[in-house]
């Protein structure tokens, strides 16, 4: 018997957002989609195992488990990814083991990204040349680029205890470049690296020159000192820094407000990601491909919700 009566969910708006994210709509039109990337994932599993002579059972067969509807599955990688209980706690909800919790944590979390691909929802994680860039923002006339911190918890080992303190959040940190647009849409997530990691050295790594275009206005942060010299052709905002030694001069103080009241956008759309508690919550899961994951599959819910919610 599950604890959670999702009859309930669906005849409560509020709180289905506040356990998945979504408004009932969204998750109804998620389960539809998330129901076709399971069938394709059961085919293809079927096919593999008939070509290595492991797999006798047809797609679908044998025992349905606990979480037995696209419903139930669905909202238990909504609720964990939402909620960030511990895995105890996930399984008391839906009455399962822990290691059972894990199980359905690692099946399903691909088949979220698969569904969220299907949906167009996803941010680009490489951007390779200058058309690509056009055709992820062919509109935009305005993007923010902003590097954004998840706390972690402390290595034990001595060296990765340096990579991943941050200075700036006095503590151990992860860290992504974000590129969103006007509407709050994340178009680009940079791989995730060690707290450590400068937020421009980060994206001089993972851009050049030739892969920008000269038609867009990049709105960025105080962190990206010197990328208007180092990409001269790029039209690059960035606020004043005060002089060493000296004030700010009235206009300029005055501009900075101008320009950080436009990059709020920026903090929107990382805001919107950072509305699941996976990616707000200090990160229990030891694995930086997990922790890369969670933080895309963020976003690409943060795009969804924007799109059918």
């Amino acid at each position: 018997m599950h604890m959670i009566n999702i009859n309930r969910l669906f005849k409560n708006n509020r709180l289905m957002r506040a356990i998945t994210g979504l408004s009932i709509a969204g998750f109804q039109n998620l389960c539809e989609v998330f129901a076709r990337a399971l069938v394709e994932d059961q085919e293809k599993r079927y096919r593999n195992g008939l070509k290595t002579g492991t797999r006798q059972r047809q797609p679908g067969g044998g025992s349905k488990g606990k979480l037995n509807t696209i419903e139930l599955k669905v909202l238990f990688i909504l609720l964990y990814f939402k909620c960030y209980p511990t895995m105890d706690m996930q399984g008391f909800w839906f009455n399962l083991d822990r290691a059972n919790v894990k199980r359905n944590v690692d099946k399903l979390t691909p088949l979220l990204e698969t569904s969220l691909g299907k949906s167009l929802s996803l941010p680009k994680r490489k951007i390779r040349s200058m058309e690509e860039f056009l055709q992820l923002f062919p509109e935009a006339k305005d993007l923010f680029i902003d590097g954004t911190e998840r706390p972690i918890q402390r290595p034990k080992n001595y060296q990765k205890q340096k990579q991943y303190y941050s200075g700036k959040k006095k503590g151990h940190t992860t860290k992504n470049i974000v590129i969103s647009d006007e509407t709050n849409k994340i178009g680009y997530v940079s791989p995730t690296v060690v707290g450590k990691t400068h937020d421009y050295t980060m994206f001089k790594h993972e851009f050049d020159p030739q892969k920008i275009p000269d038609n867009i206005a990049f709105w960025v942060d105080k962190g990206f000192t010197g990328m208007g010299k180092d990409f001269s052709d790029m039209d690059v905002v960035m606020p004043r820094k005060k002089p060493h030694g000296r004030e700010l001069s009235d206009d300029d103080k005055e501009q900075n407000r101008i320009i950080s009241g436009i990059r709020i956008v920026s903090e929107h759309a990382i805001g919107g990601a950072k509305r699941l508690r996976i990616v707000t919550d200090k990160f229990r899961n030891k694995s930086l491909t997990f922790n890369d994951q969670v933080f895309y599959l963020a976003c690409g819910l943060w795009n969804y919700q924007l799109e059918h919610c």
